[in-house]
């Protein structure tokens, strides 16, 4: 059962990436492989528990002692590690909706039309460069799942043919996961890192954004080389260029919009609640304000930009895909897959660099939140006294800063390896297969470049 539980993994991954050939919607492979994991896990939750590879298990049983038997497993499994890893989830899935949802009446009330009307550049490679840098520094401030939301939605406005949307979209999950890398609320992993005390906020940003930035720039001029031409603007269709707000209600909503964004890392940081709570009340602010706004205005016009009118518009197949995969990936974290994986690494491997490279290149297929955490529940932070190979564990040691590094930038070598790419490949419909002919190896490049400016950083600086 416990290797039955890869291979249907395998063959839904496998199914996912041929979403297109196969013609099955990546959502539905997705919620099937969730649920029939759990599934095989629960019908070989004895054998697998009892073979103590399971560190969830082992830990359970520490705090529960006599609970180490036949029902004692069923229940760990169906009701500790189910709501445990729901609970996760969940605030995932919240997040992502709240955002979506935020980024959907900024676009209902044609806010993003006064940043597109800005940008009158249409050459491919001066776009691309403007809507990287953007995304980088935007990643680090909000995250960078929010960053890409956003900047995917500019780019609808901006470019009309699909395969140029496609690459464009690409490249910014490529950037935003750099610029999330180098800064403590950037991305789930640096923050697991940052509460966790692994890493501290001044060392992050200064150890880690060269190496997050030179993952950006390295592909952005590779792509330079070659990339040709203009792009096309969308043309407006016939809802679209019709004038359902004033300009001033536009800049109102933009800003509210971009403040509510805003507003998340600092609840997090001030509350020390989960991030989606603040994304959620940023969200019941904006629907407040559009009631109020809307309330004396025809009823077209309050059902194009009331909040329960764009709601319907929120893609919800990449929020059950997000449910789908992630409660796979949970059911190998709970039944041990993962501390095998990392037990394996520290055994055989015993290099700080190479180990976290290889996190890296496993959070293009694995989410990189269970990862981090197998690798934070492996290795405990030593006191500012240790020497040697221990004093790469320290706070704010090497091994930690490469870390956040790897797993937050490895996930972009595959279009599902990251939360940003799961949302700009549910948003652009992009191809599985197409992401892993044009920007995969880009993004290995990349990746390699950083982390290569990252040892040469170290042994200059240790």
């Amino acid at each position: 059962m416990f290797a039955l539980m890869v291979v249907v993994f395998v063959l839904g991954y496998t199914a996912i990436a041929l979403e297109h050939p196969l013609k099955i919607d990546k959502a539905a492979s997705a919620l099937l492989i969730g649920v029939l994991t759990w599934t095989i896990y629960v019908f070989g939750g004895v054998d697998i528990l009892s073979s103590g590879v399971s560190r969830a298990w082992n830990e359970y049983v520490a705090h529960n002692p006599g609970m180490d038997n036949a029902n004692g497993m069923l229940d760990f499994i169906t009701h500790h590690e189910v709501l445990h890893h729901l609970s996760e989830i969940s605030t995932i899935l919240f997040f992502l909706l709240g955002a979506m949802t935020i980024v959907e009446i900024v676009d209902q009330h044609q806010g993003f039309k006064i940043i597109t009307d800005k940008i009158k550049t249409t050459n491919k490679v001066k776009l691309l460069w403007v809507l990287s840098v953007l995304t980088f520094f935007m990643s680090a401030a909000l995250d960078n799942l929010t960053t890409t939301i956003v900047i995917v939605a500019l780019i609808r406005k901006l470019i009309d043919d699909q395969k140029d949307r496609w690459f464009f979209a690409s490249m910014v999950v490529l950037a935003a996961n750099a610029g999330g890398a180098w800064s403590p609320i950037g991305d789930v992993t640096t923050i697991m890192l940052w509460i966790g005390g692994q890493v501290t906020t001044i060392n992050i940003i200064t150890r880690v954004i060269v190496p997050s930035l030179f993952t950006m720039i390295v592909p952005l001029i590779i792509v330079s080389t070659y990339l040709k031409g203009h792009i096309t603007r969308p043309a407006l269709t016939e809802g679209e260029d019709k004038e359902y707000t004033t300009h001033k209600e536009r800049v109102f909503i933009l800003c509210l919009g971009v403040a509510s964004l805003l507003f998340v890392p600092v609840f997090k940081t001030t509350t020390h609640l989960p991030p989606y709570l603040g994304m959620l009340f940023g969200l019941g602010v904006m629907w407040v304000v559009t009631e109020i706004m809307h309330r004396n205005k025809d009823h077209e016009f309050k059902s194009r930009l009331n909040v329960t009118g764009v709601l319907k518009k929120v893609d919800v197949p990449t929020v059950l895909f997000f449910l789908g995969i992630l409660s796979a990936v949970a059911s190998m974290q709970s039944a041990g897959h993962l501390d095998i994986l990392a037990s394996w690494l520290d055994k055989n491997v015993h290099d700080i660099y190479i180990i976290n490279l290889i996190i890296g290149v496993l959070s293009s297929i694995v989410d990189n939140v269970p990862l981090v955490a197998a690798a934070m529940g492996m290795y405990p932070i030593e006191g500012a006294e240790a020497v040697g190979y221990a004093s790469n564990f320290v706070q704010d040691g090497l091994f930690w800063e490469f870390l956040a590094y790897c797993a937050g930038t490895g996930g972009s070598m595959l279009i599902i390896g990251s939360a940003a790419g799961v949302a700009a490949m549910g948003m652009e419909k992009i191809d599985f297969i197409w992401y892993l002919k044009k920007i995969t190896l880009l993004a290995f490049v990349g990746y390699l470049a950083g982390a290569g400016v990252y040892y040469l950083q170290a042994m200059l600086l240790h």
